[in-house]
């Protein structure tokens, strides 16, 4: 028996072979994934690290699917889904999500359980192991401001517990994750006041829902923020809102994201991205940085 043939017994309906990727990713962009995986249990994220090690073969973590661009000709190898991984509790003023849960789930019990810390988090439309994974952030808060500690499975499958203090962090970037896989994380939260806390959630939400275009698929900011500036108002000033390539276009409500107004393929975004690195070179000197992850081959 071949090696899809033993996940395809063991993992049953949560193992699918040619799974589009474009259902699984906030672009509704992306081929087929060789495996598509959703493990549950810690003891089956172990083996599936072994056996990408035993076979040499990619090992791609998913979530939400936010943040992330997938190839047209899809991604080879394991694409492990962290959806299979959603809980999360309140314990005190602790709040212990797994890598799996949706972030805004995650703020949404900790303001009502009157606790202060993510509240601005609110409406960030990615898992808690991806928050943690680029130290995701919004309105002057980000995940690890609070963050005391995460668990995760090393390059060789063994578990590790790392605290805040351990890895260096900054704006969207966690150094020293590579070939980590996240499992869940623990933020320590203070009391706050449940009324201007669900109060802040609300306005966070509602300045989401008017600045950023929200009735269009996309996957959130594409570049990461230049030093001193934004790169929406590079883009902007570059003349750029409303470009477009294909089914891709660079939005006229927030010139930091390129929406999917149908039909876009990744080729299409893919095009844009670089359409836009180079006029605002051009216009500005400022070299625009990719925050959204390329998954799979662009080469082509």
């Amino acid at each position: 028996m071949d090696w899809k043939a033993e996940l395809k017994l063991k993992f049953r309906a949560r193992c699918r072979l040619g799974e589009p990727l474009s259902a699984h990713t906030t672009y509704k962009i992306g081929g087929p994934a060789e495996v598509f995986l959703l493990p549950e249990k810690q003891s089956e994220w172990i083996e599936l690290v072994h056996l990408a090690r035993l076979r040499k073969l990619p090992l791609t973590v998913l979530g939400l699917g936010s943040n992330v661009l997938a190839a047209d000709v899809g991604v080879r190898g394991l694409v492990c889904s962290t959806k299979g991984r959603g809980d999360f509790e309140i314990c005190g003023d602790t709040v212990k999500a797994s890598a799996g849960a949706a972030l805004d789930d995650v703020v949404r019990a900790a303001v009502k359980a009157g606790l202060s810390g993510m509240e601005k988090l609110s409406g960030i439309p990615g898992t808690a192991g991806g928050a943690v994974w680029m130290n995701a952030g919004a309105f002057g808060q980000e995940t690890f401001d609070k963050l005391s500690r995460f668990y995760a499975l090393d390059s060789a499958g063994r578990s590790v517990r790392v605290r805040k203090e351990d890895v260096k962090y900054g704006y969207r970037r966690v150094e020293g994750l590579e070939g980590m896989i996240i499992l869940s994380a623990e933020w320590q939260l203070e009391r706050g006041d449940g009324k201007l806390l669900r109060k802040v959630r609300r306005e966070t939400l509602k300045t989401r829902a008017e600045k950023q275009p929200l009735e269009f698929p996309s996957a959130g900011s594409v570049f990461r923020r230049p030093q001193g500036d934004y790169a929406s108002r590079l883009i902007d000033e570059a003349g750029l809102k409303g470009l477009k390539t294909g089914g891709a276009q660079v939005s006229e409500k927030h010139a930091g994201f390129i929406i999917n107004t149908g039909g876009a393929t990744a080729r299409d975004v893919k095009k844009l991205i670089e359409e836009i690195q180079t006029r605002v070179k051009l216009k500005s000197g400022v070299e625009l940085e990719l925050e959204q992850v390329l998954l799979g081959d662009f080469s082509g």
